[in-house]
């Protein structure tokens, strides 16, 4: 199993920090914040694609979105559906494969300063109402991953979702945390810290299942619906439970 790295600060920059910055205009503001790149020319870009296509209902809508998203986006593949509503900050560092469905009302955000962004490998569905989130962060779904409706994956360092891994629906993995070391100061303004998460090939997720900062889940592990994960889960065994604690391991086909 892949050994858990050590547990480090980042400089993970407060929205409310960047949104309310007297020393910046409001178009700085939002560039920085949804566009991704400075200047006039790519915040025009930006709104021309969402303004005639993220809104628009039916096929029509998924023609345009198909034409147009691309046009934003590091990369895209082919045969790539995007839902109705699909919100995209920092796209050029959104990065998509073929055969990919990301459902309505998604939220790929690929913010940070420094980072990498967004991979989604080929075959790749992300169900309705998911949030993929980077601060600073990266995010990376292996092929034929399924990531089920209502989910978050948030990424303070990276996170890693394997290839043909299912997360059902509600699921959250956490690859960032808060120092609370200080009784003195609130939470909030206490330092970000982030180990990350990798999640194996193969893996099955159940309903509600949470994996919090610095986890490892092995390949083709088990984790029951409702589990709270905050230690590694080693390759093929099964997790239940609040802490999630090891109950058994899946049975080896012979031959």
């Amino acid at each position: 199993m892949t050994a858990t790295p050590p547990r480090e600060n980042r400089d993970i920059p407060k929205a409310q920090d960047q949104l309310f910055d007297a020393g910046r205009s409001a178009g700085a503001k939002y560039a920085a914040l949804v566009v991704g790149r400075p200047g006039l020319g790519a915040v025009v870009g930006y709104e021309l694609v969402m303004l005639l296509s993220q809104w628009v209902p039916g096929a029509l809508g998924l023609v345009l979105r198909k034409a147009l998203y691309p046009r934003l986006l590091g990369a895209c593949g082919r045969r790539v559906v995007f839902g109705q509503h699909v919100g995209l900050r920092h796209p050029h560092k959104i990065r998509i494969g073929d055969d990919v469905v990301v459902d309505d009302n998604c939220l790929l955000d690929a913010k940070g300063d420094g980072n990498e962004g967004i991979t989604i490998g080929r075959g790749v569905f992300v169900g309705r109402n998911t949030i993929l989130s980077c601060k600073n962060g990266d995010i990376v779904l292996g092929d034929g991953a399924n990531v089920g409706f209502n989910c978050e994956v948030f990424s303070a360092s990276r996170v890693i979702v394997g290839p043909r891994t299912l997360l059902a629906a509600y699921c959250y993995l956490i690859g960032g945390d808060h120092d609370w070391s200080d009784t003195t100061v609130a939470v909030l303004d206490q330092a970000r810290t982030s180990r990350g998460v990798q999640v194996g090939s193969g893996v099955w997720m159940g309903a509600g299942a949470k994996v919090l900062d610095g986890v490892t889940v092995g390949d083709g592990a088990v984790v029951g619906a409702g589990a709270v994960v905050r230690a590694d889960v080693p390759a093929g065994a099964i997790a239940v439970g609040v802490p999630a604690r090891i109950v058994g391991a899946r049975a080896q086909r012979e031959g």
